[in-house]
């Protein structure tokens, strides 16, 4: 497939994969006679891969870092089991700082009655009861 097919099919911007070629967050793809790209289904799975991660927030290295612990033929399994573990622990870290911060809103939500404006007050009685 060409690289329009990859781009909707993987969700991302045609500027965005040359872009992640550019960098050497994914391989360029091989080229055919007419020396357009041609992109098969793995290159695929690598740009939705890369969309779903970027959607949830990781940074363009931190997809480097997962695409390498997935790509990680070189390495030993203890390596990537602990490179993972590591990972996980990032990603629990981060699911703790968003329910912190649910449950903040939620509580905030709580207090406001949601009709009349308050000029401040719910925060101030928000801010020092928390």
């Amino acid at each position: 497939m060409n690289i329009g097919q990859a781009a909707e099919r993987s969700g991302l911007p045609v500027k965005t994969i040359r872009y992640y070629e550019q960098i050497g967050l994914i391989e360029a793809p091989a080229r055919r006679q007419s020396g357009y790209r041609f992109y098969d289904e793995t290159d695929v799975q690598t740009l939705l891969f890369i969309q779903r991660a970027r959607s949830l927030g990781f940074s363009v290295d931190d997809c480097r870092d997962l695409l390498a612990l997935y790509r990680g033929q070189d390495r030993s399994a203890a390596e990537v089991k602990a490179l993972a573990l590591d990972r996980i622990g990032e990603i629990d870290g981060k699911i703790g700082e968003l329910m912190s911060i649910r449950a903040t809103l939620s509580a905030l939500a709580d207090r406001c009655g949601g009709v009349e404006r308050n000029n401040g007050n719910v925060l101030k009685n928000f801010s020092s009861s928390s």
